[in-house]
């Protein structure tokens, strides 16, 4: 079956991926992964983001921003540093940002006022948001009210039912990641994946981390690849009823018009 698939969230400046980069790619691209966009966590990330998607014209972009983890060192010079930018045009979104109170890295209140100035550089440049929330949905929830003329997708999502629909009703787009694919961690997932709506879907693989525990055989290696987001996207279509080729075409669609990819 011919189809295209799309990669919202995948790290492929990790160190893991030094040795064969290039070759991770090609195996996505020959997987039916024609497009990928590269996740920048901090300054440095976002700058490798950029110049890798630069080196692949119509196949990769990248986003460009601070990660929660990451937020004690936000100041004046991050902000103008990722308004540079995102004046390329390869880079499409402001994140990964958000608020995460599971590992606190970095305190709360720095977290939030990096988020904060974050959704105020999309609405200076009209660039949609690539959202984190772990444990903190209370304060990320309350400040996104105060955005909402901000376009997001909530990458990686994990919620329940009551998330989802706080999430909807602000307008978010929703990543799903191999999380749906582990039987375990995953299984909530299974009543809440069939309420979004076909229209806010997407799909990402969040590689090198997730790596789908459907894989048969699974590889030596624990290293997830962009390439696996076919399993991503087969457990979504299956839990959904959806089929694969019809599931493929929508969440690609939804990224295109997203993102403005071109």
């Amino acid at each position: 079956m011919n189809v295209e698939l799309t990669d919202i969230g995948a790290n492929l400046t990790h160190e893991s991926f030094s040795d064969d980069r290039a070759e991770v790619i090609e195996r996505a691209t020959h997987a039916g992964v024609t497009r990928q966009i590269i996740t920048g966590a901090d300054l440095d990330s976002s700058r490798q983001a950029a110049a890798l998607a630069g080196s692949y014209a119509s196949r990769l972009w990248s986003t460009a921003g601070v990660h929660p983890h990451h937020a004690e060192r936000f100041d004046s010079s991050s902000r103008t540093a990722l308004l540079e930018l995102l004046e390329q045009p390869q880079v499409v979104a402001v994140g990964e940002c958000g608020l995460d109170y599971f590992r606190n890295f970095s305190a709360p209140a720095a977290q939030r006022s990096a988020f904060v100035a974050q959704l105020e550089i999309a609405m200076d440049t009209s660039k949609p948001v690539f959202l984190h929330q772990r444990d903190s949905h209370a304060d990320f929830k309350a400040i996104l009210d105060d955005f909402r003329g901000v376009r997001g997708v909530a990458h990686c999502f994990t919620g329940n039912l009551r998330e989802l629909e706080d999430y909807l009703a602000l307008g978010l787009y929703i990543g799903i990641t191999g999380w749906v694919c582990d039987e375990r961690r995953g299984a909530h997932l299974r009543e809440v994946v069939p309420e979004i709506p076909k229209g806010r879907l997407m799909i990402e693989t969040d590689a090198p981390y997730l790596l789908p525990r459907t894989l048969d055989p699974k590889p030596r290696s624990r290293r997830n690849e962009p390439r696996y987001l076919v399993q991503v996207a087969q457990a979504v279509a299956a839990i959904r009823g959806e089929p694969f080729d019809v599931l493929a075409a929508s969440t690609t669609r939804n990224a295109i018009e997203f993102f403005g990819l071109v």
